[in-house]
């Protein structure tokens, strides 16, 4: 009996022993890696603070870059310091510093907002996430994101309406034209839905292409509201005349241009026309490319940081073209090597490297 109960005691005991050590080893693997994050996180805030008794700002960023060689993605935590321009590189999977501290030619602060792609020494990062709080703060402050669409009216005009847009202090971070169907119309605008003028609104917005854009600056959406000015253009006329209705809209409802009304708006118009993720074809705005009886042009990167976009395109319809189609695009090295194949050691005016350069407000190769 006392043999079958020793066994017993053994059998349910070892068990319990593996496990609490299983357990000290996973609690002591979850204490380091808290340990390693808490350390970074005191250093970031020690940093931080040492540099703001220096007067001195440093904005810290979550970024990838994606290494064709290896196939793998590497993280870093960025620096960038604006008195100097320079910046900083942290290697966050092997806990060590990347980059020492040097001026970059290039990056700006108005550069730096998520999603957005900039070229430290030949590397493409991608923004991903603040690395701090501060850092969210001051750039969210700076850097608000709302949508802008000119209206079929006025898509002849679009030139002019990018140049007031641009000499606005506005980044036109995307942009694409389209033309939507009467649902898509009807998705787009469903907060109208009911209201007399409701299907007037689909006939009207669905009688031509339209151009979508998303507009970064500070305050995005209180000033882009203010840029359009009143819904009626003829009032607009009188009480603003310097606003894009003023110049570009004929009444109330062919009046150019549309506007997010809120933060909450600007999101969702946003999502519609360029959204993050893959949704249903067919409530996503299709391209207005022909491609027939037509040529390809590109504005090129150093034009588009610039602010020549408007320029181009009002020089563009004075030689009596029409601009069929129109989107920005971000290409990298691959990309740019594909396009400018036919090209390569023919004529040497067409380098990679130049539609791959960072741009601000449209970086990593916007055309």
């Amino acid at each position: 009996m006392v043999s079958d109960r020793r066994l017993g005691d053994k059998c349910v005991f070892q068990p319990f022993i593996v496990q609490r050590r299983q357990l000290r080893t996973v609690s002591a693997m979850g204490n380091k890696v808290f340990i390693i994050a808490l350390v970074v996180a005191l250093v970031a805030i020690s940093l931080n603070n040492y540099l703001k008794r220096k007067g001195e700002t440093r904005y810290i960023f979550h970024t990838e870059w994606y290494d064709p060689v290896s196939a793998t993605v590497n993280k870093f935590h960025l620096s960038f310091f604006p008195r100097d321009r320079s910046v900083e590189m942290y290697d966050l999977r092997a806990q060590r510093l990347f980059l020492k501290r040097i001026p970059v030619e290039g990056v700006e602060e108005r550069d730096l907002y998520l999603g957005n792609t900039i070229v430290v020494l030949s590397r493409q990062l991608k923004i991903t996430d603040y690395a701090d709080a501060f850092t969210r703060e001051q750039i969210t402050s700076k850097r608000q994101r709302t949508f802008a669409m000119v209206k079929p009216d006025a898509v002849h005009r679009l030139g002019e309406i990018v140049d007031v847009i641009q000499s606005r202090d506005f980044e036109i971070s995307q942009m694409k034209m389209v033309q939507l169907t009467r649902l898509q119309a009807a998705t787009f605008y469903r907060e109208h839905e009911g209201r007399p003028f409701f299907e007037s609104l689909l006939d009207y917005i669905t009688s031509g292409p339209v151009v979508a854009m998303e507009l970064i600056t500070t305050n995005a959406v209180k000033k882009w509201r203010a840029t359009l000015g009143p819904t009626d253009s003829q009032e607009a006329r009188s009480i603003a005349p310097e606003s894009i209705r003023a110049l570009f809209g004929k009444d109330k409802q062919l009046n150019a241009g549309h506007g997010s009304d809120s933060d909450i708006s600007a999101i969702r118009e946003i999502e519609f026309f360029f959204p993050s993720s893959k949704i249903n074809d067919d409530l996503l705005p299709q391209t207005t490319a022909k491609l027939a009886n037509n040529t390809c042009g590109i504005i090129k990167p150093h034009a588009v940081s610039k602010g020549h976009i408007g320029s181009i395109l009002k020089a563009i319809k004075e030689e009596e073209f029409d601009i069929s189609a129109l989107q920005i695009f971000r290409m990298d090295k691959v990309q740019s090597e594909e396009f400018l194949e036919v090209y390569k050691g023919v004529v040497s005016e067409y380098p990679v490297s130049e539609h791959c350069s960072c741009v601000p407000g449209s970086t990593g190769g916007c055309c």
